[in-house]
Formats: C-alpha cells, structure tokens, sequence
C-alpha cells in the first residue's frame, strides 16, 4: 500500500526548530475535525453492518489485476486503472471495473478498455512524483487494508488467486466474517477516540529479541534504569513515566490483573522499589507483569523527553517480537494504543519475518514509524547496510522511507551511555524524537487516527462501490425477468377463463358426439335384430337351418348369433367413440400449444385408446351385486353392460315362442295392425294363415300355457262339434286342409319365421321399460351414458393434466414476477443506500481534510 501524506500541521517534516505554540491551535483545530470524522464515520460503518445484517447481504469483493499484454503500459499515470471485479464466495463470476482515483477517494465503476484511457490525475501524478517504483503503487490498488478478510487458503497463498480463495463459503458466511470485522474497526475506532481525545502520548519501544530495546531507552532516559544482558531479560511491558506524575516519587508499581489502574488507588498495584526492577523483571519472566516505573529527569525540558513540561509522555519497553508467539501476539494487540511506535532493529540482523508482519500491520494505521537501526558502529561496510535497510523499509512503510533523514536513525545506543563522550547521531535522534512527538502533534498522535480512518473509509467506499455494481446487476437482471415473464404472466391470467370454456366445450361435445353416435348405431341394430337380421354388417351370419329335428337347436343358435350382432354393434359404438375421444385429446392438445407459453414442456402423457371401456379389477363383484336391483333391464340390468348379451345365460334361453309367436300372428290378423310394421307384409289373411293359427292353437295345447282344464274343455266341444251331421261331412276336408297347412308351413314358413319371431322377442325385451326400471337404463341409453361417461372421464383427465400444467406454470411466472419485483426493489434500496454510503464518506474526508491518495 502506497501512501502520500500532507502533514496534518501543515509545516514541513524536517522543520526541528518550530514551537509548540507555533502549531497548538492548527493542532486543536485537526483534533476536532478529527474526532467529528471519527463519529461520522462509526456512524457510516454501524449503518453498514446493519445494513448487513438486516437488508442486504453485504458481498466482499476481490480484484485481480489485467494482464500487461491486454492493456499497454503508459509512461504517464492514468486516472483509472482496470481490475477484474469478483466476489469471495463467487470467484469464477470476474467483471471488468475502473478503479478512479480522487481526492474523495476511490470510486468503482463498470467499464470497457476505452474508459481506461482517461485524461491524467493529478493526485496520481501527485503520487507518483514521489515515490520512485510506479509500480507499486498501482499494484496495490484496490486492496483492502483494514476491513481484510483472510480468505486464503495457506499463510503464504496470494490473494490475488481466485484458486487461493475460498470459494466454498456461502454469502452469508462471508457475511458474517465481514460483521465480525466490522465490530472490530468500531471497535478500534472507539480507541482512536480517547486516544486522540488524551492529552498524553504514548511512545512504544519494540524490536527483535537483542536488538537493544533496553539499551535504547536507558540511552533516551540517560540513566540505566532497564534491566540489560545479552540474553533476552526484557520480558515484561515496562511503562515509563515522570515522576511528577507520582508525586516525585520513583518507584515501580506493578498492576494487578483485571482491575482498573489509578496512581491514587493502592489497591489496584503494588508499590517495589526502583533497585528491585531487574529482579521483578526476571524473576517473573512466565508471568510476563504489567509495569509502571515513574523517574525523574533532572535535565532541562528542552532537553527531556519524559519532563518536556507540554505534555505527559510514557515510554513503553515492550518484549521481543518472536520470543514467543504469546508475547508477540499482546505487543500486536498494544500497539493499537500507541501514538508512536520506535522500532529498534539491529544492524547486524536486519528486519525478521515478525517485524516485518509487525510494521506491515503498524503502517495501516500510521503512516510514519520512528526506526532506530541500533549496533551501527559495529558494522564495516555502513553504506551497504543503510541501503539494505532503507529498501526493507520502503517495502512496509513508504511514508517513513520518503522522510528517512528524519525518521530513520543509525546509532549505537551504547556508546550514548557512555560519559563525557560525544555521540552527535544519538543527538540527532533523540532531537528529531523530542520534535516528531512534540511540536509536530499533529504528525505523530493525530495522524495515526487519520491514517487509519483513510484506509477505513477507502475499504467502505471499495465495499459500496463493488455492492452498488452488484446492486444495479441486480437491478437489470430483475428488469429483464419482468419484461420476460410479466407481459406472460399477465396474459395467461387474462386467458385462464378462455381455456376453461374450451376445455368444457371440447368435453361437452365429444361426450355428445360419443353419445349421439352410440344411440344411432345401437338403434339402427336393433332395429336389424327386430327384422330377424344381424345387428352390424360384419362377419357374424345366421346359421343355416339343419332341418325339423334340430330346430329347438337352430332356434338357440339364431338367437345366440344376433345377440352376438348386438354385442359387436356395442363394440363398433365403442370403437366410435375412442375415434371421438382422440379426436378431443388432440384438440386439448393444441388448447394447450395455444395456451401454454413457448418454452414449457408439454405433458408426455400418451393416450391408449385401447384402454378404454377395459374391466378395471376390483369393480367386477361390485357390478354383479347391483345388477340385482334392475334384472328386467338390458336383460340382466345396466350394471352389466360391460358383460356381452350373447354371455348371458338368461338371454339365451329358447322357448316355444320363439317358433311359434301365437300373439304376435294373432295381433297381426285380429289387431290394428301397428305393432310391427316390419311385418306389415303378413297382414293378408291366407289359408296358411289360418293354418298357423290352428297350429298354434294346438301347440298352445301341448303347451304349459293351457292347463288341464282347458285341455278337457276343448275336447268336449271337438266332441260335441263332430257329433253334428253336417260338422262331419266338413271334417274330412277341414282336416285334410289343416294337415296340408301345416306341413306346408312347416316346411316354406318356419325356418324364415323363426329369425324374425326371435329378433322380435329379443328387441322387445331390450327397448321395453319394465317395473323398477327408468328411461336411461333402457339398453341404447345405458350405453350411451356408459360411453359418454368414459369419453367424459378420458377427456376430463386430459384436461385436468392441462389446467394443471397451466396453473404450476401460471404460479411458477407469478413467483418470477414476484422475485423480480422484490429484487429490483430491494436491489434500489441498496443502490440507494451505497450511493450515499460514498457521498457520506466524501463529506468526511472533506470535513476532516483527509486528503490523501491509495
């Protein structure tokens, strides 16, 4: 991270000579606007988290940098730079942003190649004239410093790697760590504020194991007062202080462990001699104390930088950084508090992996750090070593390479504490010290909190200006579904009643169809079985007539065939009908390519006609039993249509009657003649006529319709007539007649006669409406209800499948017109919100004149 600083005080760095009263009311002034910044800013960040957590899940972004090849190097800096814009828990999904500069701070905004080729900036021209590798400070654009997540998967992956990301973590997880962090800047921020509100300043000394921590602050205080050795002794954080600040008493106090630390209060320390500080030191080296040792200066304030008579300084000897992980850990956690950080380095060793760790982490907040290079003088070649150094530097903190002669300190802390010798580099440092801590305030305690307040707001306006690109991508997303699914949505709402009528129409009528043409087919073959001919014209004949002595055989056989005829007109109705129920379901089928938007998948189910009108198992029983209750209709009752007539044991009986039909010749002679009018023909009387009735009158005799009384009856008035004279002078020719009669009748008539009597019967029987019995249960009408109903039925299942596809499909567009509504305003109110998260945190760098460049 490259940082360009404006001193706060608005006087240069390097000016030594410069009063405290010169700067104080410059001083007083940034301290106010500093502190407002401070409350404006947690006001922006608390916003945020809430915002978090309550509106809109807050996505953390990342940034790679393009390749070289794609965009050609200019020599001059741009305003813009490109990054590649993805997201933690996305990081395939890369955009390409513009990442401007301002003194406003950085904006993001969507972009093509050309808008790269901006006019150029003068805060990065600014930037780059002072500082010697432009390519740093482009490369560090667009990270983020103090809202960081460590999503990377080792401690040395880099983060610019979307394969180091991990990917895995959900939104809301991410979230989550992004909360957590948020809680931790407010919580710092809450420091900042009573440190800059503090009249004190605090200076922590800290380093390397044997780097002369100790040995510095014994030379700044000119008296050995630290423990020293050559192995590490320093394990405690030794608090230095003026002793006017005890009363003039110098002493040690050790604080007590959870308790609130006040000078007044004996109860929360506990009082050691000042000569007993090593062995406290040492003695307790696991336990690592808290102390606060109070000295006296007895040099001039111009000269102390404890009793300095501007303000109270404590000098704080901190332990090494890598004598263990503990000890490094609570000097990262104090270093939070401190106005200025001194770090002694050695010259023979240079700056380890947990300084460096250390003074990357420090130049987040502070822009300039005070490095003593101690044990100088032990080394030969010094110019090597002052390069090396200062290239170390510049790499962790920019800000104090650029003003090296000031903050930067080659010395030999030793060799200060040596009497009546000169040590003009010692001098120098401990005045550029005096002047850093002192007369430039503004630099050394302000501009830490103003550091860290930049680089909270830049991480604030990387966060808003990614999230408001997510939000306007939302935005047109949710645009685009509803111009795609409302004007849909909208029209199947206004067509849902029109498919209903047409899927009604298309039941009701071919259930008509089915109906009308069931009754016209079964009519018309009972109307051929009446006439003694086959009900359908296929391959069903009568049987040929085999002569007298099978003729009760013949008669069974000819009324099982035209029974058979009728059952296969049912079948052809039923074939009928299965044409007309195909027909209905490709009709609903096209209801529903006219219905049913482009791009849903039509229903895959297949209509088998076959299956149609089949015995389901399980409805049989059921059947039988309730034919009971309608025996005399469809010879057995509706209930058993789906059982053939020629099945039907009561349908086959033969009786005399279906040789001879005595009422049916005698309702043709003696009636009116309109029974039958197929049988119109036999209307003449004839000699054969009258024989037939004779004949019938005889078979009535042998028959169980005359009983016996009726059988002595007749005998004795065919007794009584032939005791007549003239009756037996006309018997011999009446018999002879009735004898010739018969036989002619037996042998022309009977075999044609039969087919009709027993068509006739049969006809009577289906079209004849007994006791019990209704109207629609007669046998054309049941089986025109029957098939209409399973027409019905399979077109009703046809239909309910496409209004059901209509409906999820209908809902599932509500839902998408729904989710885009919500989205796009939800997506507007976080627009909204991030747009003015930028415009605030503009107003407070403005205000507080943050002016300062990344």
């Amino acid at each position: 991270m490259r940082v360009v600083k404006e001193p706060l005080d608005g006087l240069p760095l390097s000016g030594k000579q410069l009063k405290v009263e010169d700067v104080q009311e410059a001083y007083v002034e940034k301290k106010d606007k500093l502190l407002g910044a401070i409350n404006a800013t947690k006001t922006i960040l608390s916003g945020l988290q809430e915002f978090n957590k309550n509106d809109w899940v807050v996505r953390y972004p990342t940034f790679q940098e393009q390749s070289n090849d794609e965009f050609p190097s200019k020599t001059k800096p741009r305003r813009s730079i490109r990054r590649s814009l993805s997201f933690a828990d996305d990081p395939s999904d890369q955009t390409e942003i513009l990442y401007t500069f301002s003194r406003q701070g950085p904006t993001l905004t969507l972009a093509s190649i050309a808008d790269a080729e901006e006019q150029p900036c003068e805060l990065a021209d600014e930037a780059a004239e002072h500082s010697t590798d432009k390519e740093t400070f482009i490369e560090k654009a667009g990270d983020f410093t103090i809202l960081r997540l460590d999503l990377k998967l080792g401690p040395h992956g880099s983060s610019t790697s979307p394969a180091a990301l991990v990917s895995q973590l959900e939104k809301g997880s991410i979230a989550n760590l992004l909360d957590e962090r948020i809680s931790t800047a407010l919580s710092h921020m809450d420091r900042l504020r009573l440190r800059v509100e503090d009249t004190s300043s605090k200076v922590l000394v800290t380093g390397d194991l044997n780097s002369g921590k100790s040995t510095f602050v014994n030379a700044l205080l000119r008296r050995e007062v630290m423990p020293v050795d050559q192995q590490p002794c320093t394990t405690a954080f030794c608090e230095v202080h003026d002793a006017a600040e005890n009363n003039g008493i110098e002493e040690v106090h050790v604080l007590k462990n959870g308790v609130q630390y006040s000078a007044s209060d004996e109860s929360t320390f506990s009082r050691i001699a000042l000569a007993n500080l090593e062995s406290i030191v040492t003695d307790n080296e696991s336990d690592q104390p808290r102390l606060k040792v109070y000295l006296a200066d007895s040099r001039a304030a111009s000269e102390s930088l404890l009793n300095n008579g501007v303000v109270d300084i404590s000098l704080i000897d901190a332990p090494g950084l890598n004598r263990d992980s503990l000890k490094t850990t609570a000097v990262f956690t104090r270093q939070e508090e401190i106005d200025v950080i001194v770090f002694v380095v050695s010259a023979e060793n240079h700056f380890t992996l947990s300084s460096k760790e250390f003074l990357t982490n420090a130049s987040n907040e502070k822009a300039y750090l005070f490095i003593v290079v101690n044990k100088f003088e032990q080394i030969k070649n010094k110019d090597k070593c002052k390069r090396l150094v200062l290239e170390q530097i510049k790499e962790f903190s920019p800000g104090t390479h650029e003003n090296a002669q000031d903050l930067v300190h080659f010395v030999d802390s030793a060799a200060a504490l040596r009497p009546y010798t000169a040590n003009p580099a010692f001098d120098d440092l401990e005045s550029s010290l005096r002047s850093f801590v002192l007369v430039k305030r503004s630099t050394s305690k302000l501009q830490p909190a103003s550091t860290y307040l930049f680089k909270l707001l830049a991480d604030i306006d990387l966060l808003a200006g990614a999230n408001a690109i997510v939000a306007q991508t939302d935005i047109d997303r949710a645009k685009g579904d509803l111009e795609r699914a409302k004007p849909v949505f909208e029209k199947m709402k206004n067509e849902r009643e029109s498919l209903e009528d047409a899927l009604e129409s298309v039941e009701e009528t071919s259930a008509s169809t089915a109906a009308e043409a069931t009754k016209a087919i079964l009519s018309g073959a009972l109307e051929r079985v009446g006439r003694g001919q086959p009900g359908v014209d296929a391959a069903i004949s009568l049987p040929r007539f085999p002569g007298f002595l099978a003729i009760w055989d013949y008669a069974r056989d000819v009324r099982n065939a035209l029974l058979t005829s009728l059952d296969a007109a049912v079948k052809l109705a039923e074939d009928e009908a299965r044409f007309t129920t195909i027909t209905g379901v490709r009709k609903i089928g096209l209801l529903g390519d006219q219905f049913l938007p482009e791009g849903v998948e039509r229903s895959r189910r297949v209509f088998r006609p076959e299956a149609m009108f089949s015995v389901r198992p399980g409805k049989q029983g059921t059947a039988r039993r309730a034919s009971s209750t309608a025996s005399a209709v469809v010879a057995g009752g509706v209930y058993n249509l789906g059982i053939g007539l020629s099945q039907r044991s009561d349908m086959l009986d033969t009786s005399f009657l279906d040789l001879f039909d005595f009422n049916h010749h005698l309702w043709v002679h003696f009636g009116d003649g309109k029974t039958d009018k197929e049988d119109t023909e036999e209307k003449h009387a004839t000699a054969l006529s009258i024989l037939s009735v004779g004949i019938g009158a005889l078979t009535m005799v042998g028959g169980k319709a005359i009983g016996i009384r009726g059988f002595i009856d007749g005998a004795v008035r065919i007794s009584e007539l032939f005791a007549d004279e003239s009756a037996r002078r006309w018997a011999g020719p009446v018999i002879g007649a009735v004898v010739i009669g018969a036989t002619a009748y037996f042998i022309v008539e009977l075999p044609r006669t039969i087919p009709k009597t027993i068509g006739r019967r049969i006809r009577a029987s289906l079209v004849k409406v007994e006791d019990g019995a209704t109207e629609q249960e007669l046998f054309v009408n049941a089986h025109a209800g029957r098939v209409s109903r399973e027409t019905r039925k399979v077109l009703r299942y046809a239909s309910w499948d496409l209004r059901e596809r209509f409906k999820s499909v209908m809902e599932d567009r509500g839902r998408e017109v729904q989710n885009a509504e919500e989205l796009e305003k939800k997506a507007r109110k976080a627009l909204n919100y991030f747009h003015d998260v930028e415009r605030r945190t503009g107003v407070v760098r403005s205000d507080a004149s943050l002016v300062t460049a990344l």
